[in-house]
């Protein structure tokens, strides 16, 4: 099998998984990887392009095969739904190099169905074979025709008709189509270095000895743009010393508006992977104690691993359900920083299958786990400690809106203005909260509000 051939079987195993399983697209394709025992650089990376980008767009791909299928002339009763997942798989796949972002030319095709056949076989492949010749032939307009505005919208910038009504409500429609189209792309990678494993000048002389081209990012302490690289950064040997960490602008800016400090009691709610939880530390200079909670020892047990990666001393993992008062009644923390689970549509442009995965509903579910899981951390804060509060959402509900509630009924606290500003100021006039947009900021859309006791 040649690397093309390769990279087809990886992408159309990995993406039956992004639907069948519920993986996200990184996760899936290396469950194909490991199923298929195929390691070839090459190949991986094709299938990884080849998923996100299918993914992408799967609304409006969807809409071009089911106008093929109307259109064809064999089985009546063909439709998506019924086929099996894989070759579900490999017809969206199909769709996208054939026709997005160009036509491709009858022999791509002709080679690409060839593969298909070899993958597949060529039984299962005959259900398709007329809709893939309807397909080359169609005008990708045809699907817009007739259509309302939401819904030619919602083909056109690949999202959920609700969620591009939801957007345009909440930020106005000039802002959500930018939001919209910032998010076809994924933002840059960012890498925050280690100063708990050597002084920061070392540690960049090491990443540029292994070809890792980095930009400081303005505002934040040990945060870099990483501008180019020779091979994947976890594959380098500075990433394996734990020298670096990769970790995206919000999250930094979360921790520095939280200001540990050195022996401060700490609490990472919800803390797995444990990228906050490791930059707390390095800014406490492995002096105090933090505690991570985490409800999956699976998620627990990453996180103990990147502790040990990155050299941190004064952790203490604890597996815990935040639903529930917190397992340490006798601890009053100085600080907690709290990172709840989301819808996580901030981070459509890197992880697309999230945005087909939530709806409505899925906004307002949150919203409420995240007002009784943040109940519970307020318990654990002494007088004059803080509450920092951050999502990797753009929904008003989970952010403005859970902080208003618990201000109102919890009067102990207040929202303190932050020291370190990237972004914007929140919605509903929360001026001191903040907000970091993928098309003004250059990374994954964020809020994050702190909330003190005392005076």
């Amino acid at each position: 099998m040649g690397a093309l051939s390769e990279a087809w079987a990886l992408a159309i195993e990995a993406l039956s998984q992004v639907e069948s399983r519920r993986l996200n697209e990184r996760l899936a394709l290396l469950e194909a990887s490991r199923r298929l025992s195929i390691n070839h650089a090459a190949a991986i990376g094709l299938a990884h392009k080849l998923v996100i980008e299918t993914v992408r767009r799967q609304n409006f791909i969807d809409a071009l095969i089911d106008s093929a299928m109307r259109r064809s002339e064999t089985d009546s009763s063909l439709s998506l739904g019924n086929l099996n997942s894989r070759l579900r798989a490999f017809l969206r796949l199909f769709t996208y190099e054939t026709k997005i972002p160009r036509q491709a030319s009858y022999e791509r095709a002709v080679k690409i169905a060839k593969i298909g056949r070899s993958i597949l076989g060529w039984r299962r492949m005959m259900r398709i074979e007329s809709t893939l010749g309807v397909l080359l032939g169609l005008e990708k307009t045809a699907v817009l025709k007739g259509l309302g505005d939401v819904e030619k919208t919602s083909l056109t910038v690949f999202q959920s008709p609700w969620f591009v009504k939801y957007c345009f409500r909440l930020f106005g429609r000039a802002v959500a189509l930018d939001y919209f189209r910032s998010s076809l792309t994924a933002p840059p990678t960012y890498a925050r270095v280690n100063t708990l494993k050597m002084p920061e000048a070392k540690i960049l002389e090491e990443m540029a000895d292994e070809g890792v081209s980095l930009s400081r990012v303005s505002g934040l302490s040990h945060s870099y743009e990483v501008v180019d690289q020779r091979v994947p950064l976890a594959r380098t040997s500075g990433f394996e010393k734990g020298l670096f960490s990769l970790q995206d602008k919000g999250s930094c800016l979360a921790v520095e508006i939280a200001a540990p400090e050195p022996g401060m009691t700490v609490i990472d709610a919800c803390a797995a992977p444990g990228g906050k939880t490791t930059y707390i530390a390095q800014l406490m200079r492995n002096q105090g104690r933090i505690y991570s909670i985490d409800y999956s020892r699976r998620r627990t047990a990453l996180l103990g691993r990147e502790v040990e990666r990155m050299g941190v001393e004064i952790c203490e993992p604890i597996i815990g359900d935040l639903c529930n008062p917190l397992p340490m009644k006798e601890i009053e923390a100085d600080l907690v920083l709290f990172d709840p689970p989301c819808t996580s549509t901030g981070v459509i442009g890197k992880t697309p299958s999230t945005k087909w995965r939530i709806s409505k509903r899925s906004i307002f579910n949150m919203a409420k786990l995240q007002w009784k899981m943040l109940s519970n951390c307020a318990e654990a804060v002494s007088n004059d400690g803080a509450i920092v509060y951050c999502t990797c959402s753009v929904t008003v509900q989970e952010n403005e809106m859970v902080i208003e509630r618990f201000l109102k009924l919890n009067p102990d606290f207040r929202l303190v203005e932050p020291d370190l500003w990237l972004g914007v100021s929140g919605l509903r006039n929360q001026s001191f909260s903040q907000r970091l947009y993928p098309h003004l900021h250059k990374c994954n859309g964020f809020f994050v509000a702190k909330l003190k006791t005392g005076d």
